[in-house]
């Protein structure tokens, strides 16, 4: 499994904007071969703070995430909308197991 959690900071008056940008990014996402989560998460203390979590089965699918119309449509729209570039950060999953995964 691979995972990406990306921390997105929006201009305060594009929040609703990415929010609708980014759950048809995740419908479409849900829907990929090899993805196993996309979740979308908003701080609660910070509004216009974004964690994305991205987890793949594979390197593999996870690039094939950056080359769907849903994500390139995203990334797009998105862009002018950040206080600051997007921060994705890479994880090695330590639990579950690929094992405990499948169960």
């Amino acid at each position: 499994m691979v995972v990406t959690i990306v921390k997105v900071y929006v201009k305060a008056e594009h929040v609703d904007d990415f929010i609708a940008a980014t759950v048809e990014n995740h419908k479409g996402s849900v829907q990929e071969p090899g993805n196993l989560r996309f979740d979308v998460l908003q701080h609660r203390d910070e509004p216009t703070c974004f964690t994305l979590y991205e987890a793949y089965e594979s390197e593999a699918a996870a690039a094939k995430h950056k080359e769907t119309p849903h994500y390139l449509k995203w990334r797009d729209a998105v862009a002018p909308w950040m206080d600051k570039p997007r921060e994705g950060t890479p994880h090695r999953v330590i639990a579950p197991t690929e094992k405990e995964q499948w169960q």
